[in-house]
């Protein structure tokens, strides 16, 4: 193997994780794009898991969770020193569980109960709104959610509230969140977020010649 491979869907909110820890840390990879319905089989030799993203290192580990390859990366070079606060973050962890879970159950609510396709579930859209509240609080205290530029919390936890407000527009725009707003548009529109969000065709092995 003669470098780092990612193998990533764009619009997966755990791959944007993962690619902008590589993106800021400055690392080297092929990109791999891949469907989530088809998925290839070297991903899924290095991974059996099969969900993204999954990093095969240069010297043949694997690191297919999303907050372990964002933390590796930052191991390695941390130029905006987004680890000030720690590599943990029980900011995070209550994201990644709680709010995940009511995110999922209202936005693929037919996964969940019998309800028509694209239906939303409100009562655990509600539930979610309570996690936007100890947002919006901690916003009120600094530009981001640690600090007055990007750390970790913001890096891990925007890509969910991303995929959130984009459930309901018209919903999200008219309810009182305007930190929470004016916040994840910054991250959305920054130039970190634009470089990992490039198009990439979908990765086929015969064009590789590793």
């Amino acid at each position: 193997m003669t470098g780092h491979i990612l193998y990533s869907f764009r619009r997966c909110p755990y791959a944007m994780r993962g690619r902008m820890g590589l993106h800021i840390s400055g690392i080297e990879y092929e990109h791999r794009e891949v469907l989530l319905r088809d998925k290839p089989e070297a991903m899924l030799e290095a991974s059996p898991k099969g969900t993204v993203p999954v990093f095969v290192k240069s010297d043949g580990g694997v690191i297919d969770e999303s907050l372990d390859l964002l933390r590796w990366t930052l191991s390695q070079n941390d130029p905006e020193n987004w680890l000030e606060f720690g590599q943990s973050d029980d900011l995070i962890e209550w994201f990644d569980g709680d709010f995940k879970h009511h995110l999922d159950r209202y936005k693929y609510a037919s996964r969940y109960e019998d309800v028509p396709r694209g239906a939303v579930n409100l009562e655990h859209r509600t539930k979610a709104c309570e996690f936007l509240i100890q947002l919006e609080e901690a916003l009120l205290q600094n530009k981001y959610l640690r600090r007055d530029k990007p750390s970790l919390a913001d890096i891990a936890i925007f890509p969910f509230i991303r995929q959130f407000a984009a459930v309901e527009r018209d919903w999200w725009t008219a309810h009182d969140y305007p930190k929470v707003r004016d916040w994840l548009a910054g991250l959305v529109a920054s130039d970190l977020f634009k470089a990992i969000m490039v198009k990439h065709d979908v990765w086929k092995p015969q064009e590789t010649n590793i």
